[in-house]
């Protein structure tokens, strides 16, 4: 079950000339930086609320982030629901017939689990299912 909309990511070319803009501007807390190797972004997480705003910055060409931007641009690149149980929730997904790119959870940023819907299941919106880590 979905307990509430975690994040909205952000695709950016660049975490240093975005961040400003959230953290100075609209005075959201910037909670930092970290790398996410596995894909292959640098991710800037910064709160409004109970909610965050994750700025997402390749960090080659092959991230799927890089791909993103230079067939869209930059802007909102998925929103992102709280879930308790990931495992549970993409097995209640798939045997609705939804089209998962992670049918398993994997690691994502601040030792949360993560797995993506793909957008063809999900009306044209990358979606994906968070689960904060222990």
């Amino acid at each position: 079950m979905l307990t509430k909309i975690d994040h909205i990511g952000i695709a950016v070319k660049s975490l240093d000339e975005t961040i400003p803009f959230y953290r100075d501007n609209l005075g959201m807390a910037f909670a930092g930086i970290e790398e996410v190797a596995e894909q292959k972004v640098r991710v800037a997480m910064l709160q409004v609320g109970e909610s965050k705003i994750e700025l997402l910055e390749p960090t080659c060409e092959e991230s799927p982030v890089a791909k993103f931007i230079e067939k869209n641009g930059v802007g909102i690149h998925h929103i992102a629901y709280e879930v308790a149980d990931i495992e549970a929730e993409i097995a209640k997904l798939l045997a609705g017939g939804v089209r998962m790119i992670d049918e398993k959870p994997r690691n994502g940023a601040h030792g949360t689990r993560i797995a993506f819907i793909h957008p063809k299941s999900s009306n044209g919106v990358l979606t994906e299912l968070c689960q904060a880590g222990h």
